[in-house]
Parts: structure tokens; sequence; C-alpha cells
């Protein structure tokens, strides 16, 4: 099967499709990148194991030892590579993004007195109204809608996972001790 470059501005009906359904994708696998990524940053440090330990804190009254609670801190190279995943994903995300805005690039100006004219009026960035919002819209208006639509489908497989898990009786915290003194 040959692959087939996309048309912008679209000149008909398959070519629409073909750039809505191609920047949707564009948009969902954005969007997926950059969440998980940013996700697995953020939650990186979580991963690291503390164990404790307790045998000397309860010894007898005469005899004070030092407790010392931690034992052991493990995952620091968990850490890393959560972190590592993550920026990945965020640097792919980026990449996706350039790809959008690169296919979608105007077809470069070959005449030697245009390209002049180009160079000198095409474009002061200091202004809003001259930026190429054309190329904006035709390269992150559909993405955005698959960005949207990734995020809803999240959120909805979301509620559906929560709510079809049985709900968990509280549990009560009884405190059974009791103290006793002498009478005087």
């Amino acid at each position: 099967m040959t692959r087939r470059a996309l048309a912008i501005p679209p000149e008909s009906m398959q070519d629409w499709l073909r750039l809505a359904v191609w920047e949707i994708w564009m948009g969902m696998l954005v969007c997926g990148a950059l969440s998980v990524g940013t996700r697995l940053i953020a939650t990186a440090r979580d991963h690291i194991v503390t164990g404790y330990d307790f045998t000397n804190c309860y010894a007898a009254r005469p005899i004070v030892q030092p407790c010392e609670r931690v034992a052991y801190k493990a995952g620091a190279m968990n850490v890393v590579f959560n972190a590592w995943c993550g920026m990945l994903l965020v640097a792919v995300g980026a990449w996706l993004l350039w790809e959008l805005w690169t296919a979608v690039a105007p077809k470069p100006i070959t005449d030697d007195f245009l390209k002049l004219l180009d160079d000198s009026f095409g474009r002061n960035w200091r202004r809003p109204r001259t930026w190429p919002w054309a190329r904006v819209g035709w390269a992150y208006g559909f993405p955005l809608l698959g960005a949207a639509s990734a995020v809803c489908a999240a959120l909805l497989v979301s509620a559906v996972i929560a709510s079809s898990r049985p709900a968990k009786a509280p549990i009560v915290h009884v405190d059974t001790s009791q103290r006793f003194r002498q009478v005087q």
C-alpha cells in the first residue's frame, strides 16, 4: 500500500476525512504521551521503599537502647528509571507536535522575486496579525479534538472502573485499652 501525502487544504471529502482521522489520531497520541510522561515524572518519588525496624524501640526499661527505626531505603534506581521514561515520553509528545507542525508546512517559494518580497514583507513577529494562524489551525485543530476525545475516553473508562468496584464497608477502630491505677 502506497502512502499518499496529506493535502493542505483538503480538496475532496476523502482528503478531509483522511486529514481529520490522521490528526485526531496524532492528537490522541500526543495527549497520551504527555499525560503518561508527566505522571511518571510526578510520581517517581513514590517508588522509594523504606523498611522500618522497631525491635530496639520496645526494650526493657532499665536499659535504654537506641531506637533506630529506618532499616533500609531502596528504589532510587526505580525513581531514576521512571523519571527517565517520563522524560522520554514528554520528548515523544514534543516530537509529535513538531511533526504536526511540519506536516502542514507551506510549499517553498521558488521564484526569487517572490522570495525577496516574502522575506521583506511576509511576517513581522511583533504583530500577531501577521502570524501564520491558518497553519496553526491546520496543524493543531483536529489534534485538539483528538486530545479532548482521549481525555474523555480515559475519564469514562476510569468512571466505569470506579463504579464497578464493590463498596468497602468502613473500618471502625475501637480503642480497647484500659488504664488501672491504685486507689488511695
